[in-house]
């Protein structure tokens, strides 16, 4: 059985800062049962086919990438990259795991975390909305200027410079990451609704500005209706809740409205780059 400790760094190059610090950080095994989920870790760890693939991969090869990691208040370490490869070396029966630990504050942690783990292939749109707002949050308290004062298709002000930071250092435009972190407002039933593509990111975002009430009730409707809202629904109970006048009975009245018919065509987002600019 392989021990796990097959290393390569140069996926992590752009961790490190400089020479000096790259000849610093120690890479080290570390027994997985000292390795802590890092708190308040949005990215989920799923027992599916793709760590199925990556426990086989590990079994084969070892880690070839190894984690990252800092030293915990209550022992052991807190994990910042790699929670996916510890549970693989765990269902491959590898006791130890090679690490870089490195020595960060709270909020650069935060930051490191997310902008890792945006790299992985698949991520869910909750993922991505948890992820985005702790980043967010992190640069906020680092003292990068913040204001979430906008609509989902543009700023209505300027110099929003710590979005547009986090913009030019992940998959996604501006526009778009405040799309998602609307998506924190949602309750969990509806959100996991937008995970299982059962509701389109726009409406889900439109329905985000409700209540938490108005959207239970939203939700008791689309179970109810068998139906989940159009962007043209969705955009219709916003309307009425800011008026003031969006009640039990009106949602169920905007649900029931029929829809167009309307071909779907659905492109991978690797093929949309193909074609469009980051900020479309």
């Amino acid at each position: 059985m392989s021990n796990g400790l097959n290393i390569s760094l140069k996926s992590y190059d752009s961790i490190f800062q400089n020479d000096e610090q790259r000849n610093t950080e120690e890479i080290k095994p570390v027994p997985i049962s000292e390795l802590k989920p890092f708190t308040e870790q949005p990215f989920k760890v799923k027992l599916d086919e793709d760590m199925d693939a990556l426990v086989d991969s590990i079994k084969q090869y070892g880690v070839l990438t190894p984690v990252i990691a800092r030293s915990h208040k209550d022992g052991g370490y807190e994990i910042l990259s790699g929670h996916r490869r510890v549970k693989a070396c765990e269902l491959a029966g590898i006791t130890d795991i090679p690490v870089v630990v490195k020595n960060l504050d709270d909020d650069t942690a935060t930051i490191l975390l997310v902008d890792s783990n945006l790299q992985r292939e698949h991520i869910l749109p909750s993922e991505k909305a948890f992820a985005y707002q702790m980043k967010l949050e992190a640069m906020k308290r680092q003292g990068a200027r913040t204001d979430l004062t906008c609509d989902q298709f543009g700023h209505k002000l300027e110099n929003k410079k710590s979005v547009e930071i986090i913009s030019e250092n992940s998959p996604d435009s501006r526009n778009q990451i405040q799309r998602y972190i609307r998506l924190t407002n949602l309750i969990d039933p509806i959100l996991d609704m937008v995970d299982n593509n059962q509701i389109a990111m726009n409406a889900a975002v439109e329905i985000s500005y409700l209540g938490s009430k108005e959207q239970a009730a939203v939700m008791q409707s689309i179970e109810k209706e068998e139906t989940s809202p159009s962007i043209a629904q969705a955009r219709k109970m916003r309307k009425f809740h800011q008026e003031g006048n969006l009640s039990n009975a009106v949602i169920d009245s905007i649900m029931m409205e029929q829809k167009p018919e309307t071909v779907k065509i659905t492109l991978g987002e690797d093929k949309l780059k193909k074609y469009f600019p980051k900020n479309y």
